[in-house]
């Protein structure tokens, strides 16, 4: 009974009340949220955490302005926004990636242009990069992706061969680095997300990273309406000199992520800790693929991302077949599991439609080349392959350790000893899917 698959009536290897919750949430993080209502601002863009915060961050990571904004999709459409991305204008994006690196495109009124990414990496692959550069190129987003690094050396170098700009999407990936240098330091521009499941965890909100003094003050007066601030007084004029946003954040997050990036390096360093103890283990499976790091990278994996290969283990499966049998079978032994992207971006049905803003067509119908512009998923093989394959490994991120990687290795391989019955049982009406109270998010 023990051997026998949950899924197949045996006996569960890991109870699911041992998968602890992220973010760590303690006394400092009370005595933090307390903080705030001793002083007793709730809200302002010169509030002391939120002004606290831009300070520790932009020290942490190395730039020299920090803006908080209320999400890392803010942060990327403020970036775009600041470097003048408009209408007429095309900007380079990973197909695999979540949609807010694609939709601040259209936000700032230009047309996203998809490339597939690296298949080992799953970023934005650079060979495939300048076959989509077009005359009306301006910039590149990177997404650091999961927690990893793009390759951002051969980003650079194409991105000044043609004069780009480069906006790193770093809202995945808080502390990872790059040849010994943090992500967010690459780009004119960089975004941070500080959403719950953020390895730096705020409830919500955004981070924009610049060095640039015109970058950075666009930014600010994009951030809270288009407003002035005299030079004098600080105050505001009340006068909308551009077209802005309320994209501010608020105290309470602010400090959160003040609490949490006290403890960044040591989370991430538990994370690394849990994800090479699964990678050692799961590496001699024959059928299952974990995370490959390119050396000189540190992946601080916000998700730890596994494929299956059913040609690697003689199973008479499709890939797709295999991968949804074998979430099946690791959810019921209470392995958390599932998919976020199951579906390369351009695939989405915001861009088959092309509706844009109102249903008006709008980006793409401003110039006759965004009229042309065919965006089919099956352009990007890559994306779609890894989709048909991959599953994320939840419960990797502190406070669980060692007990429960353990469990999940043990469950992996009972799982990979009983492939008839996954076979039997993929069909099965059962939604393997991690629940969202594992970020705190129900």
């Amino acid at each position: 009974m023990l051997d026998r698959l949950a899924i197949d009536g045996g006996v569960p290897v890991v109870d699911a009340d041992q998968i602890a919750p992220w973010p760590i949430l303690d006394e400092r993080d009370k005595a933090a949220v307390m903080r705030v209502f001793e002083n007793g601002y709730l809200c302002g863009p010169d509030a002391p955490e939120v002004i606290g915060l831009e300070n520790e961050w932009k020290e942490y990571i190395g730039r020299k302005y920090c803006l908080t904004t209320n999400s890392g999709t803010a942060a990327l459409h403020m970036a775009l926004s600041a470097i003048n991305i408009g209408p007429g204008d095309e900007v380079i994006v990973p197909a695999y990636t979540f949609l807010a690196s694609a939709s601040c495109v259209l936000h700032a009124g230009a047309v996203p242009v998809f490339v597939d990414v690296d298949r080992q990496t799953y970023t934005i692959d650079p060979e495939k990069i300048e076959e989509k550069i077009t005359d009306r190129t301006k910039a590149i987003i990177p997404v650091h992706l999961h927690g990893l690094a793009a390759d951002m050396d051969r980003v650079m170098e194409i991105a000044k061969k043609y004069g780009l700009y480069i906006v790193e999407d770093a809202c995945q990936a808080h502390g990872a680095e790059y040849r010994g240098r943090k992500v967010g330091t690459f780009g004119e521009l960089a975004a941070f997300s500080l959403n719950s499941s953020k390895n730096l965890a705020g409830g919500e909100g955004g981070l924009l990273v610049v060095d640039d003094d015109t970058y950075y003050m666009r930014a600010k007066m994009l951030r809270m309406f288009g407003d002035e601030i005299d030079d004098e007084t600080k105050l505001r004029k009340y006068n909308a000199s551009i077209l802005g946003y309320q994209y501010r954040n608020l105290e309470l997050p602010a400090t959160l992520a003040r609490a949490q990036l006290k403890r960044l390096d040591e989370y991430n360093a538990n994370r690394i800790q849990n994800c090479d103890f699964l990678t050692e283990n799961l590496t001699v499976i024959p059928g299952i693929h974990p995370p490959y790091v390119p050396e000189g990278y540190k992946h601080v994996y916000w998700m730890y991302v596994v494929e299956f290969y059913p040609e690697e283990v003689e199973i008479d499966m499709l890939p797709e077949e295999f991968r949804v049998g074998m979430e099946k079978a690791l959810f019921m032994e209470g392995v958390q599991v599932g998919q976020w992207q199951t579906m390369p971006v351009p695939a989405q049905d915001l861009f088959q439609t092309k509706k844009g803003y109102s249903a008006s067509g709008y980006p793409w119908y401003f110039t006759e080349e965004g009229r042309k512009i065919v965006y089919r998923g099956d352009d990007y093989p890559n994306s779609v392959d890894l989709c048909r394959r991959y599953t994320v490994i939840v419960g990797i991120h502190p406070p669980n350790g060692g007990d429960l990687m353990e469990k999940y290795v043990k469950a992996i391989k009972k799982v990979f000893a009983n492939l008839d019955v996954v076979k039997k049982h993929w069909k099965d009406n059962i939604i393997p899917h991690y629940s969202g109270s594992i970020f705190r998010a129900k």
